[in-house]
């Protein structure tokens, strides 16, 4: 694989992979969903904040559960939980990031559990969205998120790859345990020390995957 780089399929993730999400998106995010839960479970703040955060620990994604437990319209859901009137704002780009990208050899797919409208929204943005050739969101895997692996495998078969040429570059552990059972490379994002099995490559930020290519 490391002498035929241009048969590479690199996969990526969106929130706290490509960008920050942590200060501005994320906590807007997280006070939607609870207000969808209160609104439509009928429940205080305190007890959707709870359930929220409990559906996304069991399940990987709060629509997860909500579509389990309470046969919530995902469509529905991912609207309403996704709208951004100051994305603009909340969006923290690196100018950096698209020279790092467009050094990489090989297609680029994103890959993320958010719903298509917010992912290409965000991809504007960062002025990078004429670099992917695809972009799989939540809806594109039958509502079946990461780390669940159907995304994963029908990635495989639309670009027609096996696991071994694709990497994927991921903020998220449990989504890269997934990609390295299927036998792709993994990148980890990740700013703390400590690493893990399933990783092949940690790097503490995206704009470091350039000169990671070497043990990639």
């Amino acid at each position: 694989m490391k002498n035929n780089m241009s048969n590479r399929l690199w996969i990526f993730d969106l929130d706290n992979t490509l960008h920050d999400a942590s200060p501005h998106i994320f906590p807007h995010i997280n006070r939607s969903m609870t207000a969808y839960l209160q609104q439509h479970l009928r429940l205080d703040e305190v007890a959707a904040n709870a359930l929220r955060i409990d559906y996304w620990q069991r399940y990987g994604a709060t629509l997860s559960g909500m579509m389990l437990h309470h046969q919530t319209e995902p469509n529905h859901f991912l609207w309403h939980t996704h709208q951004f009137p100051e994305l603009e704002k909340m969006v923290l780009r690196e100018p950096r990031l698209r020279q790092v990208l467009i050094s990489l050899p090989g297609c680029k797919v994103l890959f993320t559990n958010a719903p298509k409208h917010y992912a290409t929204a965000v991809l504007k943005l960062l002025r990078i969205a004429d670099l992917f050739d695809e972009v799989m969101a939540v809806e594109h895997t039958g509502f079946r998120p990461k780390p669940h692996s159907f995304g994963f495998l029908k990635l495989l078969q639309k670009h027609r790859v096996k696991a071994a040429q694709c990497v994927m570059v991921e903020d998220s552990l449990e989504n890269l345990r997934t990609a390295r059972k299927l036998g792709m490379r993994t990148v980890w994002v990740n700013a703390g020390l400590q690493n893990e099995a399933c990783v092949d490559v940690k790097i503490k930020s995206i704009l470091q995957l350039r000169d990671a290519l070497h043990r990639i």
